[in-house]
């Protein structure tokens, strides 16, 4: 896919490195279609490195996509730049008045305080509701999942006795369901996470399904049953060595924590772990912006907000 974002910025040339298509703004602007307006709220620490491997995951379909970066104004971020915020992101302010196709609401590394005690929770809330009007599509990752679920549907968290961190093997639990098109019914995911949301918990909400989950990991994919919001509770935009690079900074912080399961060859930190849950994650971000987005979202994005909930049919 020609995915559109800023010319500087970082991600671009990463991408481009890879054989990945980025559409100049130049060649963006003379091509006569309207791109899928994605907003991305980037809630993690390690912002440049989040936002390569999301849009890397946007980048497969041959749809024109246009990228644009939100951050929460309430934080302060302390491990990129002033500069590279100014430049790129925008804040709530700047986009509380217009409509998109999709928004992306990351994890953060916030899990073990309660929803309130989160610097920017207000900020947060106020992006979910405005999401419900302005936002055809919304898709939430691991403690943005979390989040979603607690806000939306008063859905609680629970604290794991340990970080459950790791590739871990899942089953479909709704193989019929487009958003799982194409992957097979067992496949492996990223989860890297220190709480949980139960199985009984979404099973007393009608309008929640569950479409994937783990014997080992728990839940995996829940959504709304009207197609608006999908759940993700673990990190398919991983890259192969993020999960290291989370576990050797735990180490030195001296937070105890256990070695990634089923993620180093032969459980040997200092062994190079490969990529085994790439397909899967391509399909899942693919399947979603196609079946959920594109297919479904209206022409004029004015009309978002009246008709958001049609679907034509998807399940």
């Amino acid at each position: 896919m020609p995915i559109r974002i800023p010319d500087a910025l970082p991600a671009s040339s990463e991408l481009e490195s890879e054989n990945i298509f980025v559409m100049t703004e130049f060649r963006a602007l003379h091509q006569d279609i309207r791109p899928l307006r994605v907003l991305i709220l980037n809630l993690m620490p390690t912002k440049i490195a989040t936002e390569t491997q999301i849009m890397r995951q946007l980048s497969n379909t041959p749809l024109q996509v246009e990228v644009e970066l939100l951050r929460a104004d309430s934080h302060e971020s302390r491990n990129v730049s002033a500069t590279h915020l100014e430049t790129f992101y925008r804040t709530f302010r700047d986009v509380r008045y217009d409509r998109y196709d999709g928004l992306i609401i990351t994890g953060a590394p916030v899990e073990q305080l309660r929803f309130e005690e989160v610097d920017y929770w207000s900020e947060l809330q106020e992006i979910m509701d405005w999401s419900s009007t302005n936002v055809h599509s919304t898709l939430h990752i691991c403690w943005g999942a979390q989040a979603g679920l607690y806000h939306h549907y008063g859905i609680p968290k629970y604290a794991l006795p340990e970080k459950a961190t790791g590739v871990f093997e899942h089953h479909l639990v709704e193989p019929r369901s487009p958003l799982v098109r194409g992957i097979d019914d067992t496949f492996r995911a990223v989860h890297s996470r220190n709480t949980e949301v139960r199985r009984q918990d979404i099973e007393r909400v009608p309008e929640l399904e569950i479409i994937a989950e783990s014997d080992e990991a728990g839940l995996y994919i829940v959504k709304s049953t009207d197609s608006s919001r999908f759940f993700v509770f673990g990190h398919p935009e991983y890259d192969a060595e993020t999960l290291r690079l989370e576990y050797e900074r735990d180490l030195a912080r001296g937070i105890p924590v256990a070695i990634p399961r089923h993620y180093f060859p032969g459980d040997d930190p200092s062994a190079e772990p490969p990529n085994t849950w790439r397909s899967h994650a391509q399909l899942l971000y693919t399947n979603w912006l196609n079946y959920y987005v594109y297919q479904t979202t209206p022409y004029d994005l004015r009309s978002i907000g009246r008709d958001v909930r049609s679907r034509s049919g998807l399940v």
